[in-house]
């Protein structure tokens, strides 16, 4: 499970925001972001706020979860009023293992609270071996549009150090179920650099996700966070940590082999076979956009002012069945604290960002080394080389 909340201001009781954030809602694109905390059992290297039936204890229920959710909509409702809601994205946890119907009632909820726009992009995450084709059938049914398989691996040597679950078929199959249910846009999660992973584990992996024909791969490198299974396994000697090394080496391989089957990187972690299959949602997040998070431990951001709920979903459900806010505590974001995010974030989009909005001493020093494009930076802009995506951070500290 996740480590403590930050302090911050509190959150006043009917979940108000300054009259100044309330009024900038939505301007620059709004978004929905739901968190479902449940899990059948949790992986090794995994620090989500996330739980398994027997860490929820009583009192939590996923029946009765949707029902939660819409209470904190209700609030919502008096809070802000976007014009639309561009994106709702669904994530976990493991989000199909509440029933198609309730999530569809989530997603209605949505809709007569602040309106779904007509072209929304409405994506779920899913464990694989969580669905099936009738489940996916159901879903598209209640609107949703893009679904996000976690794979993560090909290999069953390597699924068995992450403690995943399915099967290394499982996967691709529940892609192409998906595509049979009508979704228009699937993607594939992936994560390389696991110990004992080799360059053949994971070539067989990317070769997986694009004859599964989907339209969109995310690959991350292992991150091992401390209070994880995997973290103390390390610590222990029985796994060796994450090389830095082979982390670069496999996204080399990730970006030869995606770009050979038509998939173009569009940020650093993701890849999508047009700009019709890129992620809307996590796009908003990456421009600046506001979003609302719904569910225990969910951040939001609307108008310069973030705040995240409480993080257990029992003192989540209990404070919004006394019609208080579930919001633990929030941040007024300074002007300064904006750009600096904006950077960080921006940086690491295809598009990049215009020299004028950076350090232009430091972006001189990225380019001397070969991390920015030549031509882009003549024409003043920002755009990481492939070598410039290995080291984004890097790149972030010089010109932020």
């Amino acid at each position: 499970m996740a480590g403590a909340l930050p302090d911050g201001d509190p959150v006043p009781e009917d979940g108000s925001l300054p009259p100044e954030a309330a009024a900038a809602a939505g301007k620059n694109g709004f978004a929905v972001y739901v968190h479902v905390p449940f899990c059948a059992s949790r992986c090794g290297y995994c620090d989500f706020n996330t739980y398994t039936a027997s860490e929820l204890g009583g009192g939590v229920s996923r029946e009765g979860y949707a029902e939660t959710v819409l209470s904190e909509l209700r609030l919502a409702r008096n809070a802000i009023s976007p014009q639309r809601v561009d994106t709702v994205f669904v994530g976990g946890g493991t989000p199909t293992l509440l029933s198609a119907d309730d999530l569809g009632r989530v997603l209605e909820g949505i809709d007569k609270t602040w309106g779904l726009a007509p072209d929304a992009e409405i994506t779920t995450e899913a464990n694989p071996e969580s669905v099936d084709p009738d489940y996916l059938r159901r879903l598209r049914r209640n609107g949703f549009t893009r679904i996000s398989l976690g794979m993560q691996s090909s290999s069953p040597a390597v699924l068995k150090i992450l403690d995943r679950r399915h099967t290394a078929g499982r996967a691709p199959q529940a892609a192409r179920e998906a595509r049979e249910a009508g979704f228009e846009h699937v993607n594939l999660d992936l994560i390389y650099g696991t110990p004992g992973e080799s360059a053949d584990d994971f070539a067989e992996s990317l070769r997986t996700v694009i004859d599964a024909g989907v339209d969109h791969v995310s690959a991350y490198a292992l991150i091992v966070e401390d209070g994880t299974r995997m973290a103390a396994r390390m610590r222990r000697g029985e796994l060796p940590f994450p090389s830095d090394d082979v982390a670069a080496d496999r996204y080399l391989a990730a970006e030869a082999a995606l770009t050979e089957a038509g998939f173009g990187w569009y940020e650093v972690s993701n890849w999508a076979t047009g700009e019709d299959a890129r992620c809307r949602h996590n796009l908003l997040y990456w421009t600046g956009a506001d979003w609302w998070g719904l569910g225990p431990g969910a951040h939001s951001h609307v108008g310069g002012v973030r705040w995240w709920n409480v993080k257990h979903p029992a003192a989540y459900g209990t404070r919004l069945a006394a019609g208080v806010s579930s919001g633990h505590a929030r941040e007024v974001l300074t002007e300064e604290d904006r750009h600096v995010e904006d950077v960080m974030l921006r940086v690491r989009l295809r598009e990049g960002i215009p020299l004028a909005r950076v350090d232009r001493a430091g972006a001189r020093r990225a380019l001397d080394d070969g991390l920015l494009d030549r031509e882009a930076y003549a024409q003043g802009q920002l755009i990481l080389t492939l070598r410039g995506r290995l080291l984004a951070d890097a790149v972030v500290r010089e010109v932020v």
